[in-house]
């Protein structure tokens, strides 16, 4: 394949396969960060949060299987070869979840709405990449290195798999540990509703899209010789690449960002039209829109300080048991707590 097309649009092929599962999985198995908070905060459901958990699970046995299968090099991520900056990723992943409430979206959620025809969630999506560009290499990124110092390179890997591995536990043994323990957490009727099969079944595809993405970029920069990053989906940076690359496409080439991005707004068209819920919307009220185009400005800079989005932090990063994965995951949940709290009930204190 890499003969045929090369090795930019393999990895694009990649990422638009990946993406594709994501938004379908988005548009029919209703996986969505913001509404599994929203659910277990407000409704007493906790059956979308779990469904995070058995993503999670899945993606960190299928990464630990392919470790194990000389498949993938988790040591080749960026979430593990870059020194770990907690106050960035606290202070980001707060950023984040709050922007998140006050948009209704993720950047994952954004592009798959856009794909069922929501032009809001096309506003959204501009807004958050462009801002995550304007903090990432655009005006304020002297302002981000200056307060929060970027350490490019580690001098241990910053995961929990290595720390384990120094104490003569095998990746395998961690990953599948993890993996079942979440997994199975989430399967038994401990809190609420055990999810049904159709939840866990989505749910196993977002985690497989994960893997999906660490081996088949793994291949690419094995295989190839124009050392193509190894990379797996996230939305905050990409959909800025993606964004570039539309507008300079002459003069630019594909890339994993590029195929990812537009895989789930594919994916979650597919899955929209499957279901009878395609539907064009638009924003009636100025107010909404306003509060919408601030939580997305919110949610670029956001990610970027916490390297990584909900999906980024809380399921690619946690599949190769990063350290900053769990701190991240706590923090946009807590920011988004905050959110709805301000939306639904206000800050004002009770009669």
């Amino acid at each position: 394949m890499l003969e045929l097309i090369g090795e930019a649009n393999s990895a694009a092929l990649i990422g638009l396969f990946g993406g594709v599962a994501l938004g379908l999985a988005a548009r029919i198995g209703r996986f969505c960060t913001l509404g599994a908070i929203e659910d277990a905060l407000y409704g007493s459901d906790y059956r979308r949060l779990k469904m995070w958990a058995i993503a999670i699970g899945v993606a960190v046995m299928g990464v630990h299987v392919a470790i194990a299968a000389g498949a993938f090099d988790s040591l080749e991520t960026a979430y593990l070869v870059r020194a770990w900056n907690p106050l960035g990723t606290v202070v980001g992943g707060v950023m984040f979840g709050y922007g998140m409430a006050l948009s209704g979206n993720c950047g994952y959620g954004a592009l798959a709405r856009l794909g069922g025809g929501d032009l809001r969630s096309f506003v959204i999506v501009l807004v958050m990449g462009l801002s995550a560009y304007f903090v990432m290499s655009g005006p304020l990124a002297q302002t981000r290195v200056w307060l929060f110092p970027e350490i490019t390179g580690a001098e241990s890997p910053q995961g929990f798999t290595q720390l384990l591995e120094t104490l003569g536990i095998s990746p395998l043994a961690t990953g599948l540990g993890v993996g079942a323990v979440l997994v199975g957490a989430a399967c038994v009727r401990w809190v609420g509703q055990r999810p049904s099969a159709n939840q866990i079944f989505w749910a196993a595809v977002v985690g497989l899209s994960i893997v999906s993405g660490w081996v088949g970029t793994y291949w690419v920069f094995i295989t190839g010789f124009d050392a193509e990053p190894v990379r797996t989906h996230t939305f905050a940076a990409p959909i800025g690449d993606t964004i570039i690359y539309f507008m300079t496409a002459s003069g630019n080439t594909l890339s994993f960002s590029v195929g990812s991005v537009t895989g789930v707004v594919l994916g979650a068209a597919l899955g929209s039209y499957s279901k009878g819920h395609f539907r064009w919307e638009a924003c009636e009220d100025p107010r909404e829109l306003r509060r919408q185009i601030l939580g997305a400005a919110i949610m670029g800079p956001g990610a970027i300080l916490a390297v990584g989005c909900s999906v980024g932090q809380g399921i690619s990063a946690f599949s190769v048991l990063a350290f900053s994965a769990p701190v991240a995951f706590v923090s946009i949940f807590f920011g988004a707590a905050i959110g709805l709290r301000q939306l639904i009930a206000g800050f004002a204190p009770a009669e």
